[in-house]
């Protein structure tokens, strides 16, 4: 079994023994069809650990916290899927240019008090950001959570994630990347 493997039926273990805040139940996977619409909608495809969470395990529900959100059309009342968030924080950047969203960076789950977990698609190793709108200036408002999403799974997975009560806040890196990536992005 390789890694990658190992890693998914871990994490499909756990997503199927507990529930984050808000899901009663784990959806069901959704089919590659609307894996397909969903890349298609965005306009870059996700990377293939995110693909598999999505296709493998469920729409969501599962995962730090408030969990994954759904993909496209998930079931979770009152909040919105990964990629309308990700259209949404697109379209809002085009109107304010203070506070522009990178392209290929997608909200994979919510945090609260507008902070979201983001993968960003377009790095190698699927780079986890904490959005933090919060800190007054878009450019300080993104950090790295974790330097890939299989990092931020076993984070998850091992009880190690700075969101835990026992964990200490950790100092966050900052996302060396935001100002290229909204200045190549804002084309898009």
């Amino acid at each position: 079994m390789t890694e990658s493997e190992q890693l998914l039926t871990l994490v499909g273990t756990k997503a199927h023994n507990t529930r984050p805040w808000g899901w009663t139940s784990l959806p069901e996977p959704v089919d590659t069809a609307t894996l397909a619409r969903a890349e298609a909608t965005l306009g870059f495809r996700l990377p293939a650990l995110l693909a598999e969470l999505y296709v493998r395990i469920g729409d969501g529900g599962f995962g730090p916290e408030y969990g994954l959100l759904p993909l496209l059309d998930g079931p979770l009342a009152g909040e919105p899927a990964a990629v309308v968030q990700y259209l949404a924080n697109r379209e809002s950047g085009r109107k304010d240019p203070d506070w522009p969203w990178p392209a290929g960076v997608l909200p994979i789950s919510h945090w609260g008090c507008a902070l979201y977990a983001c993968v960003d698609c377009h790095s190698p190793q699927a780079t986890v950001l904490l959005f933090e709108p919060n800190a007054g200036e878009a450019e300080h408002a993104w950090f790295v959570d974790a330097p890939s999403l299989t990092d931020w799974l076993r984070a998850w997975l091992d009880g190690k994630g700075w969101y835990e009560e026992k964990s200490e806040e950790p100092e966050m890196t900052p996302w060396a990347d935001f100002r290229i990536r909204t200045a190549l992005g804002q084309v898009s």
